[in-house]
């Protein structure tokens, strides 16, 4: 790593079972372009190859393997821990792309009004293969109550935020960095950084595709923290995740009865996270009776689909 500035930045790796992905991981960090970096792998008593993987890099970087409380908790630990004036974490499977670190520190020195910043990234298979950019889009308090558009691996933070607004919520199990997105754009300007920072790994593991209910539920939860109401689209998410368990949306009726109880479901969450319905629901909803009845009368009368 060859000498960018005099500003150490800390990056910690909660790690726990990811062995298979975490010597990319340290590559991307160790590969930057930046210096001064301090290093942490938090590990949780990983049973896989995690330790021998750390094991070959030395002293190179400091790490630690113990039990611990989950992923928030070992973040935590490594962000006490450092000594850094700007912070960040990267998850185990996750990768740093070249150059991210300097270009985000560039920013922050070029705007000391943002407490912290974030820029672009991809969404990456198992196997590494790039699979589309993550949805980011440029700053805007009412935005991120509707969607999580901030690429959580992009994101620097400057140490004297976290001494304001806190570490992450331990309680929080799947959505402790959209909690905190929101706890530091409350009293801090978040930057924008049009610069390509990390990849995000999709895999059968990974909690925001393996438990989908649970994190909408959190979702909802996080967000009515710090806005009057949750917005239609958070509901209809959580809708979605529950019923689509139970419907086969490929056939007409399954289909038609999905739209039901997604009617029913979110009905039953606006009452409970906003306490009313909006007319424009109502309407919505009968827009959606209309459409699926129309399409399931139309398939039900195709005679090519009868002779099937």
């Amino acid at each position: 790593m060859r000498d960018s500035s005099n500003t150490l930045v800390s990056i910690v790796t909660p790690s726990y079972n990811q062995g298979r992905f975490i010597g990319q991981t340290i590559e991307s960090v160790l590969s930057q372009d930046y210096s001064p970096i301090e290093y942490m792998v938090i590990d949780g008593g990983s049973a896989d190859e995690t330790l021998e993987v750390l094991k070959r890099y030395g002293d190179r970087f400091y790490w630690v393997s113990e039990k611990d409380k989950g992923q928030s908790n070992a973040i935590n630990k490594g962000w006490r821990r450092a000594r850094g004036e700007i912070l960040a974490w990267l998850n185990s499977d996750d990768i740093y792309l070249a150059g991210a670190i300097s270009k985000a520190v560039a920013f922050l020195q070029n705007n000391p009004k943002a407490g912290a910043v974030y820029g672009e990234g991809y969404h990456i298979e198992e196997n590494g293969r790039m699979l589309e950019r993550y949805p980011t889009e440029p700053f805007n308090w009412q935005r991120l109550k509707e969607t999580c558009y901030i690429c959580q691996p992009t994101v620097f933070i400057r140490k004297t935020v976290l001494d304001e607004v806190g570490l992450l919520d331990e309680s929080l199990e799947y959505c402790m960095d959209y909690d905190l997105w929101f706890r530091i754009a409350k009293k801090y300007a978040f930057g924008y950084l049009l610069e390509y920072l990390a990849c995000t790994r999709f895999h059968r593991e990974t909690k925001t595709l393996g438990q989908r209910v649970k994190v909408h539920k959190e979702i909802l939860t996080v967000v009515q923290r710090y806005s009057p109401s949750v917005h239609p689209s958070w509901i209809y998410a959580y809708g979605h995740a529950f019923l689509e368990r139970y419907f086969d949306r490929s056939k007409s009726w399954e289909n038609f009865f999905f739209v039901i109880g997604l009617i029913g479901l979110s009905l039953a969450k606006f009452l409970q996270y906003n306490h009313r319905i909006p007319f424009s629901e109502y309407h919505r909803w009968w827009e959606w009776l209309k459409h699926h009845f129309k399409w399931k009368l139309l398939l039900d009368s195709n005679p090519k689909r009868k002779k099937r």
